[in-house]
């Protein structure tokens, strides 16, 4: 009896997928259907080393997951699915751990809409249609923010009302949680420390980017709040701002609420500071290059992250290391130089060697020989979907 775990990440146009053996952590079958909504939807899958494109005839979520499973029955690997796991982005207070998947557990995800709109939504579609095409199997869902229930209230409160806590769950509640999970107890085994005695900082840095304070293997503050908006510079987001400026532009260009919101999460961050572009690769380029735009972005970007990290500290009570990880935090070795060298009142140091060689895949340690430690983490946050769906059905 096989105990292969299918794992879904679903967007809202795109869905992530991987075939994974628990007890070898091996990825069988690895996946991503692109452009769901639209006519020129195509689903990418890997399988033995070799790469197959292919266009959906039904171009949404239910269309993606029918060539998964088509994917899966072509190389005789359906029957070995012996659990569905689920990427949802916020599960709110009632969920501080992975879970299985019931009606109940549908109904919270769906009142937890209200908070990630943008993201349990599409996340929802994804466990419907799982239901749908594996009715027998378990399915289990994976939140975003369940590592950092174990925040203090001093952490997670907002300076607001607390009736605004009470009646309508305004908090800080944090994201990629799975992720900071992973580095953090791999970044212990490197360090040969115990995870139970262990004070981390990881940046988990891509298109969205955050940072968490990992103290004892629990996450006691993180740079996200109630939404994935809040903390550091992003490829669209703002990060950090001042929430009366909502209302000066609001006013200055005409928008809304939704319209300001709107423009901070998908117009700004990288792609606004730079006038160029959110990825972080042409950014670096174009700054290599001279162009100013790009040169600022990149010093705002590590300056916020540096700052962050900074006061992350705070929370912990030594600094073992500070961890990168994310396809920015895994390959770019500018920023993660510039960023350790605004942390040298940290006795933080890089090893230039290390740290230029720590890119597509290699990882390790980047910093000197004296001083807390800097790592490079390739994350893994599939491999902890599956190994949570594992516990929870196999």
């Amino acid at each position: 009896m096989s105990n292969n775990i299918l794992v879904i990440n679903c967007g809202s146009s795109s869905l992530k997928f991987a075939l994974i053996n628990p007890q070898t952590q091996e990825a069988l079958l690895t996946g991503l259907a692109e452009k769901l909504g639209h006519a020129d939807a195509y689903i990418t899958a890997k399988y033995d080393g070799v790469k197959e494109v292919t266009q959906l005839d039904e171009g949404n979520h239910a269309g993606a997951m029918h060539a998964i499973i088509a994917t899966l029955k072509a190389r005789d690997l359906f029957d070995q699915v012996a659990a569905v796991g689920h990427r949802v982005v916020h599960g709110g207070e009632n969920f501080k751990a992975s879970t299985l998947i019931d009606e109940h557990v549908i109904a919270e995800v769906e009142a937890c809409a209200k908070l990630a709109p943008l993201h349990n939504p599409a996340n929802l579609l994804g466990i419907r249609t799982a239901i749908e095409c594996f009715p027998t199997l378990k399915q289990v869902v994976v939140f975003d923010t369940a590592f950092h229930q174990t925040m203090p209230e001093h952490a997670y409160l907002y300076a607001v009302p607390m009736a605004l806590y009470r009646e309508h769950g305004v908090r800080r509640y944090g994201f990629h949680g799975t992720s900071h999970r992973y580095v953090s107890a791999e970044a212990a085994k490197v360090l040969g420390l115990p995870l139970e005695n262990s004070a981390i900082v990881v940046a988990h840095l891509g298109n969205g980017a955050s940072a968490a304070a990992i103290l004892n293997g629990k996450s006691v503050d993180t740079t996200m709040g109630l939404t994935p908006l809040e903390g550091l510079v992003m490829g669209t987001r703002s990060g950090d701002i001042d929430p009366g400026a909502h209302a000066y532009i609001g006013a200055q260009l005409g928008l809304d609420l939704d319209g300001v919101t709107d423009l901070l999460n998908k117009q700004s961050g990288l792609l606004g500071l730079s006038e160029l572009s959110n990825d972080c690769r042409e950014i670096e380029d174009a700054a290599a290059a001279g162009h100013k735009g790009a040169l600022l972005a990149l010093n705002v970007f590590c300056y916020r992250l540096a700052k962050q990290i900074a006061a992350l500290t705070v929370s912990l009570s030594r600094l073992d290391a500070v961890v990168f990880t994310g396809g920015i935090g895994e390959n770019s070795s500018i920023i993660r130089a510039k960023v350790i060298a605004q942390l040298g009142f940290l006795g933080l140091t890089l090893d230039a060697a290390a740290n230029n060689a720590a890119i597509r895949g290699k990882a390790g340690k980047i910093s000197g020989a004296t001083g807390p430690s800097a790592l490079v983490v390739n994350t893994n946050e599939e491999l902890m979907i599956a190994l949570d769906t594992a516990a929870l059905t196999v």
